[in-house]
């Protein structure tokens, strides 16, 4: 019993580090991505007011027809290496323990 306790408190401390240095990586990259604005000198209540007199030109429609092909053939590239190995071992797997 203190065996399967010891076990399951391994298992416990091991995901919850993985989950704490997941959550590590992802704010400091976060920080590294998104660095804040320095701090302004002088009055901060006068912002500055751009206005564009001129509106901005909508870009052309460029898309090709088919153009997502290569798309659909990368899925079901990925669609048949996740499902090629589980319907080969499946047989393996369902047989009693």
């Amino acid at each position: 019993m203190r065996d399967i306790l010891k076990n399951r408190m391994k298992k416990l401390f091991r995901m919850i580090s993985m989950i704490g240095i997941g959550l590590v990586l992802a704010l400091f990259s976060a920080a590294l991505i998104y660095p804040t604005q320095p701090a302004l000198q002088g009055n901060l209540s006068s912002a500055a007011f751009f206005l564009q007199p001129t509106t901005t030109p909508q870009p052309e429609d460029v898309s090709e027809i088919g153009s997502t092909d290569g798309i659909v053939i990368m899925g079901g590239v990925i669609v048949m290496i996740v499902i090629v190995p589980i319907l080969l071992r499946r047989k393996h797997w369902m047989q009693p323990t």
